[in-house]
């Protein structure tokens, strides 16, 4: 590498100058991250730092999972740079995403799969609940945990009081499985039953639930394997009791419950929050 700085280059070899004169989508990624970067060090230029980030990873991909304690170990990269340049990378893939949120369907499992693909790259599990609308579009998405799957996912009257709230028509459930292993596991296909019979029973259905790993594009789906129904005429099992007669949604409360215990604790939840305020006024 050359440690020419970036002042005594020629006009049509600064990173600004070439974005300026060809357009950013005609720059090579090394401009790009010099932009970013925006100084070398004492003893590298800009352009040399910015190769030598691009020297850590096989393919420019790879740095949409940058994290700052691996960053920084480039040498030349400390916090401030580092920090530069995973801010700029996850403004990019919000930008992205929002455009996909206001113009794609989700309307099958391929689809689904496309746009949470990248989950199969990070290294711990992440469970998302995704609220779509009539037409199947996202009103809404929420990670409901991040780590194992087994007991510590949200209760299943949580993850539908956000469905209500958010004035969803129909759900679907996502996660990844870091092993690359898309076989779902014991966990994967109690939580998924759980889930069909309160959707079929509030009326908002679960339309699948998509497993994503492994480095080949591939994905499971509960409803592309056909299993994903249930006996209707069957609604207890060893952890939740739904009971159409003690289901309840008060919208002008807010309240969402699907049997008495439930919508006892929340009332008296939303009686204590009464008398804290009260006590607080007075």
């Amino acid at each position: 590498m050359s440690n020419v700085m970036i002042k005594d280059l020629p006009n049509n070899d600064k990173p600004r100058e070439r974005l300026i004169e060809l357009g950013e989508r005609n720059v090579s990624n090394e401009d790009l991250i010099s932009i970013i970067l925006k100084t070398g060090t004492k003893d590298k230029s800009v352009k040399d730092l910015s190769n030598l980030v691009l020297s850590n990873f096989s393919d420019i991909t790879e740095m949409r999972n940058i994290k700052l304690n691996t960053i920084t170990k480039i040498n030349g990269i400390g916090k401030v740079k580092a920090l530069e340049l995973i801010a700029a990378i996850e403004l990019g893939r919000r930008v992205y995403k929002d455009k996909l949120e206001s113009n794609q369907k989700l309307t099958t499992s391929k689809a689904v799969y496309e746009y949470f693909k990248d989950l199969k790259d990070l290294k711990q599990e992440h469970f998302y609940a995704v609220y779509l609308d009539s037409k199947k579009r996202i009103i809404d998405k929420k990670l409901l945990y991040i780590g194992s799957l087994n007991g510590s996912v949200e209760h299943p009257r949580e993850i539908y009081k956000s469905s209500i709230l958010s004035n969803a028509t129909s759900m679907i459930m996502i996660h990844n499985h870091p092993s690359g292993n898309l076989t779902p596991s014991k966990w994967d296909t109690m939580i998924t039953d759980r889930l069909l019979k309160l959707g079929d029973l509030i009326g908002i259905p679960l339309l699948d639930h998509i497993i994503v790993g492994g480095d080949n594009c591939s994905y499971f789906s509960f409803k592309e394997k056909g299993i994903l129904k249930f006996d209707k005429n069957t609604y207890e099992d060893d952890y939740m009791k739904l009971d159409a007669k003690c289901f309840a949604v008060a919208e002008d409360k807010k309240v969402f419950s699907y049997d008495m215990s439930i919508a006892e604790a929340i009332a008296q939840e939303q009686k204590a929050s009464t008398d804290e305020e009260e006590k607080d006024e007075e």
